[in-house]
């Protein structure tokens, strides 16, 4: 325990010199005898937390890992904080998600045991066509884009409610109003209706979405529009979450 207190107490001050620190004043401010600490620098730098450049040390890509993913981490709990928000608000699930690298990601959803999230039981990258959330993100692509996803992941039935053909699905996201919600009902999963926010995040393609059971398709429009209004609240956050 004590070798690592001192390596981290290592780590630590090498972190706070942008531009390294050679080993005695990082033995110094460690409080550290030289040997020791020559000896735990060099521990560092082999298992890559550290690195030596033209005499001093600074941060390797095992500690920027480290550092990444605590970033991550925090950037997912910020959104996921939003989500239970407005999940705790309106009292439906709530999900975010963006289009990224040719792909649907589904980054965050808040549920309860007695508001649950639709089941992923069909893959949501195969069939964003049946889906709000996969529709909403397809409709804020340009032709090329649409066309490149389709070719990889064409229209296929889901449900007796779902698109037929991919003609078909494309009139369908041409005749929708820009920025509106996408609305979908039980096209995904049969007793479930959705709705999907566009939102669009520099270059990024971007949803907040909603469900609820059927037979409440009356409470969907409501709670989307009330999502909606509160989005401009949620940006901020919503921007900072596209890097996961």
């Amino acid at each position: 325990m004590g070798s690592v207190q001192r390596a981290m107490r290592l780590l630590e001050s090498a972190a706070s010199h942008q531009g390294g620190a050679p080993a005695k004043q990082l033995a110094r401010e460690a409080g550290l005898a030289l040997p020791t600490a020559y000896h735990l620098l060099r521990t560092l730098a082999h298992e890559g937390y550290l690195r030596r450049e033209r005499g001093v040390f600074v941060l390797g890509e095992a500690a920027e890992r480290l550092g990444g993913s605590g970033a991550q981490q925090n950037r997912r709990g910020a959104i996921e904080k939003a989500l239970a928000h407005w999940r705790d608000t309106i009292g439906v699930p709530v999900y975010f998600a963006v289009y990224r690298e040719g792909e649907i990601d589904v980054v965050a959803v808040a549920d309860t045991p007695g508001n649950p999230a639709v089941e992923e039981w069909a893959d949501f990258r195969e069939t964003g066509h049946a889906h709000a959330i996969g529709q909403c993100l397809l409709g804020q692509l340009d032709d090329a884009a649409r066309k490149d996803h389709l070719d990889r992941y064409p229209v296929q039935s889901i449900t007796p409610y779902s698109v037929r053909d991919d003609r078909a699905f494309v009139r369908r996201l041409d005749a929708r109003e820009r920025m509106r919600p996408v609305v979908e009902r039980q096209e995904y999963a049969l007793g479930t209706v959705c709705a999907a926010i566009p939102i669009t995040v520099g270059d990024t393609a971007a949803t907040m979405a909603i469900s609820v059971p059927s037979y409440q398709a009356e409470r969907l429009l409501p709670a989307a529009n009330r999502l909606q209004r509160e989005i401009g609240k949620l940006l901020g956050t919503l921007a900072f979450s596209i890097s996961i």
